[in-house]
């Protein structure tokens, strides 16, 4: 089975620079969208052979997820089920036979308001880390779990072109990079490290600003995270980075 993840950075926006081919080329069985940006009925987009779940921001133009999927699931589950933290469209569940899949866009703790401050929105991100952590660990109890999507951390310093001067910046503080550690530390393997452990310049996110895409001035932020009993299922984990239109490529999984 291949899955696909990928922030779209604004449903409408890519489809109009060949989303709709990349996605027919990437041919994936799961197919994980995030920041679509989008209210119910803005916009159809059928894939022949797919069923796709939404779920919208309350506010307008704002975060949102979708999964495409070539196969049925048991259940659908929206949001983790704590109204703190499901007003912004962020999560869904699958529940399929042998697995859950968890489509995930996690809140970006924002920059500070001024120099030397820690950024503005990481108590909030703390809180959301903690819940979505044990929200993944009671579904890891009943089966194993596929966790995928812009998870806004680059977990080390290989995981990003310049960690020095980006230290304490939102998605490179120590707060942040500690609750990967213990997630990852909570039974997860991250697949992309399990296949390529030491290796660089492997980015997913690069800023529009200063050229970045094209000097590959980037960071790694978009994860397909297993239970620890299925890394010996995976066949392969790749980042796409030659796929353009959004500010980030797709990541995927092929497992058994």
């Amino acid at each position: 089975m291949k899955f696909i993840s990928w922030n779209v950075n604004g449903l409408r926006a890519i489809t109009g620079k060949n989303f709709c081919e990349e996605f027919d080329k990437l041919d994936a069985d799961f197919f994980c969208l995030q920041e679509t940006k989008l209210q119910a009925g803005q916009i159809d987009l059928p894939f022949l052979g797919y069923t796709s779940y939404w779920n919208y921001a309350d506010k307008k133009g704002y975060s949102g997820t979708a999964i495409y999927t070539k196969h049925t699931p048991l259940s659908v589950t929206y949001g983790i089920g704590i109204d703190e933290h499901d007003h912004e469209g962020r999560v869904i569940t699958l529940e399929m036979d042998e697995f859950y899949l968890v489509n995930v866009y996690t809140p970006n703790s924002q920059s500070a308001e001024q120099k030397g401050e820690l950024p503005k929105r990481l108590g909030y991100r703390m809180e959301w880390e903690d819940a979505f952590r044990r929200y993944l660990m009671e579904l890891d109890k009943k089966k194993p779990v596929i966790v995928c999507g812009d998870m806004n951390v680059a977990h080390e310093e290989i995981d990003l072109k310049n960690p020095k001067t980006n230290h304490m910046n939102a998605g490179f503080t120590d707060q942040e990079r500690e609750k990967m550690t213990e997630l990852l530390g909570s039974g997860f393997t991250d697949t992309f490290r399990h296949f390529y452990p030491d290796a660089t310049d492997q980015y997913s996110w690069w800023s529009y600003r200063m050229q970045a895409r094209a000097k590959n001035v980037g960071w790694r932020i978009d994860y397909f995270l297993v239970s620890n009993r299925l890394a010996e299922r995976l066949e392969s984990a790749s980042i796409h980075q030659e796929i353009l239109g959004s500010d980030h490529c797709p990541v995927e999984i092929v497992i058994k």
